[in-house]
């Protein structure tokens, strides 16, 4: 039963809006695509649609708005209320997680698996629960933190234990085959605990769906207006539950933006957006392209980058505002001088033009570039905050390291030694610690004083023959990194302490296993590294303990008042949906921004490229890019390449120490900056009329060459972008533009 029709005002409700906001407010019925450039007022645009839908009638019980985050949905809500009053807090609106965990406290007890009490268990809880699998299987312990991740991704994935090795990855059928059963043995065991992990919460409401079409066809009943923010953001899991509850009436609105898609790393699909329109055939497209954030020539700085990605629907961000000031580029000498130029800026915005300091933000493209502006803010007495992430000598991989040197430097230090006497794995099991800790503790000995000395560790009670042996060849090693600290350089001393230590090998190991967080992990240590050999050079008679003095005065986190205004510093990543006058776009250097780990295929780097247009479209009033001539990476001064994403921005909208030479000329070809013919880009959203001549009609098991990788064989066809599994082990499964790659089919 409806509400009377026109029960509400919605004068409010279309106040101020532009003609296509208007538009999007007031489509009620069918599937509605928003495509919401950056700063054009989406959230404003689904709060009042929301509400005219319960101003038309709808019952707000009838309506389910979807956001990713809690905040968003909060702040949502609080709108709608400000427009319609109390009938906005019968709404649901929430994340898919919070709105999958309370529909399965009603259903779950139709698996016969569980109760609705079930636990909810975090990302610790699940750790804990696959390691016991893993020691039950007598694994490795090491392969447990990589199995997580698996079994994470195979669950957005919608796949089961039995499935799971036809989806993962990898070659080696002996892992695939543990992790189907360390999967499997994990699901009986949340079983027996009633418990469900964060990805089940989702994976069990589809599955429930998918059995039992009468729950299903009672929440279609339940929720016939549909609404999902960021929908270039949603994963496979995402997806299927929002068409599963949209089938019936097709009352979907999605709203998002493909041009702003940069979370593919951790499972987001930008595939859901672009085929919305062949999901729903009679969908309505609406664009809202006009912007009221960024000045003129940010905007047109912004569309020139982005234009040159071909997997896009077609469109072109303009605004009333003024035209501003031009982009101002900064060619530094090196990393050191760009911070100083930056601190100095900032500065001057702040003292001579008025700008409050959270007015600003520094975008990077990795966590490991924040240490040298850290330090150097910290110097100018500039307050900032990490957002997103920890302060760069809080990081897990710094404190291990850190620790390593405090025990050097001090081995009667008890609580750094905890710290690293088991980092990396040595067999050295805490019942065995616990034993030898209480000795030394009775003994009145710091730990490592018995761990040094054979005639003491005999008397230890109870030590397996392993951990003794292990506990010597780790005393060994570092009393031969003290006598080492006396000879070598400090950036050389952490180099032998990541190789001997064993510390760099398991990084790079559990990467190769798929822990991609390790990539980040590495770039910090290496940062570490030339933060060490910069110490060095300012004070050439400084010690090791000097250095580690150093470190605990930049980590102290006394040094800034949590309620002063401050830089906000943050990878690109994190700045998405969020808005600055001010801003510095760092690090713009080929291999850094686009990252060196997206150069080998045409789909992960125009993925770096929305990136960038994300990082340039936060800017309101006055952006910044920087790039170095020379940057140390891992120890070493490298020779650094303007990145090509500023040679794509219009040399009017720029201004600063560029070479001439770099002005004047074109960018170079690549396969990721190939532009279709102009009637192409026009045809708006039917690029099937105006196909460039060299498209192959590519269809599943077709076998291709590659002129850099060779045979390969196509496993899924998504428009123009196709998966192919090559035969060369070093190549693998790579993801393709099949009109740009240097490919020939073979028939």
């Amino acid at each position: 039963m409806n509400l009377e029709q026109n029960f509400f005002d919605t004068t409010e409700i279309f106040k101020d809006l532009n003609p296509e906001q208007r538009e999007a407010v007031n489509c009620i019925d069918g599937p509605l695509l928003i495509m919401a450039g950056a700063g054009s007022g989406k959230t404003r645009v689904l709060t009042c649609r929301i509400a005219n839908l319960i101003a038309q009638g709808i019952l707000p019980e009838n309506i389910l708005a979807i956001t990713f985050t809690n905040k968003a949905a909060n702040e949502m809500k609080t709108r709608a209320e400000k427009l319609i009053g109390s009938p906005a807090r019968d709404i649901i609106l929430s994340t898919f997680h919070s709105f999958c965990a309370h529909l399965l406290r009603r259903e779950i007890e139709i698996t016969r698996k569980f109760n609705r009490n079930f636990a909810i268990y975090d990302a610790g809880d699940s750790k804990s629960l696959i390691k016991q699998c893993v020691q039950e299987l007598n694994l490795s312990t090491e392969f447990f933190s990589n199995v997580n991740l698996k079994i994470s991704d195979c669950k957005n994935n919608l796949i089961e234990p039995e499935a799971c090795t036809e989806f993962i990855l990898s070659k080696d059928f002996v892992y695939k085959s543990n992790v189907r059963e360390i999967y499997r043995r994990y699901q009986k065991k949340l079983q027996e605990n009633n418990a469900l992990d964060f990805d089940d919460l989702i994976f069990v409401t589809v599955k429930i769906f998918k059995t039992h079409p009468d729950i299903l066809e009672k929440y279609q009943e339940r929720f016939q207006y549909i609404s999902v923010d960021e929908y270039q953001d949603t994963n496979v899991a995402q997806y299927v539950l929002t068409n599963m509850l949209a089938a019936k009436y097709k009352n979907l609105c999605v709203v998002g933006d493909a041009d702003q898609s940069i979370y593919g790393w951790r499972g987001a699909d930008m595939r859901n957006i672009l085929n919305f329109e062949r999901d729903y055939p009679k969908a309505k497209v609406i664009k809202l392209e006009q912007n009221y954030r960024s000045t003129k020539t940010i905007l047109q700085a912004a569309n020139s980058v982005i234009k040159n990605n071909f997997d896009r629907k077609p469109k072109n961000l303009w605004t009333k505002n003024e035209s501003g000031d031009k982009i101002k580029f900064i060619h530094c000498r090196d990393d050191k001088e760009e911070a100083d130029i930056i601190a100095r800026e900032i500065k001057r915005l702040v003292e001579r033009e008025n700008f409050l300091y959270n007015e600003i933000a520094l975008l990077y493209r990795t966590n490991a570039q924040s240490r040298m502006f850290e330090e150097r803010f910290m110097q100018a007495g500039i307050p900032y905050i990490i957002v997103g992430g920890l302060k760069f000598y809080d990081r897990k991989e710094i404190r291990d390291i850190v620790a390593y040197l405090h025990v050097i430097a001090n081995p009667l230090n008890n609580v750094h030694l905890m710290r690293i006497i088991n980092t990396p794995r040595r067999g050295l099991g805490a019942t065995n610690m616990a034993r030898l800790a209480a000795f030394a503790e009775s003994s009145e000995l710091a730990i490592f004083e018995v761990v040094a000395n054979k005639k003491l560790l005999e008397q230890v009670d109870g030590l397996s023959p392993k951990f003794r042996d292990g506990i010597k060849k780790f005393a060994a090693m570092m009393m031969s990194f003290t006598e080492s600290a006396q000879n070598l350089t400090l950036d050389k001393l952490i180099m032998s302490v990541l190789n001997e230590s064993g510390y760099l090998k398991m990084l790079r190991e559990d990467r190769e296993n798929g822990k991609k967080e390790n990539i980040s992990r590495e770039e910090n240590l290496g940062e570490f590294i030339d933060s060490a050999k910069e110490f060095a050079e300012l004070h050439p008679n400084g010690t090791l303990q000097d250095f580690l003095n150093h470190v605990a005065l930049i980590t102290d986190l006394d040094t800034v008042d949590e309620e002063e205004s401050r830089v906000k510093l943050m990878t690109v990543h994190a700045a998405k949906g969020l808005e600055f006058s001010t801003v510095f776009v760092v690090g713009m250097e080929e291999k850094i921004f686009p990252h060196a780990n997206s150069l080998e295929t045409e789909a992960e780097l125009e993925e770096e490229r929305r990136a960038c247009y994300v990082a340039l479209t936060r800017a309101k009033k006055k952006l910044y890019i920087t790039a170095a001539e020379k940057r140390m990476l891992f120890g070493n001064i490298k020779n650094q390449r303007i990145s090509r994403f500023i040679e794509e921005i219009p040399a009017s909208c720029i201004e600063g120490n560029l070479p001439a030479s770099f002005v004047k000329k074109t960018p170079p070809p690549s396969k990721s900056t190939y532009k279709p013919p102009t009637a192409h880009r026009s045809a708006q959203m039917k690029p099937s009329q105006n196909k460039p001549a060299n498209i192959v009609a590519w269809r599943v098991g077709d076998r291709l060459n590659h002129k850099k990788w060779g045979l390969g064989t196509v496993m899924e066809v998504s428009g123009i972008v196709i998966t192919v599994t090559f035969a060369n082990p070093e190549a693998g499964i790579k993801k393709l533009v099949s009109t740009i790659a240097p490919i020939n089919k073979i028939s």
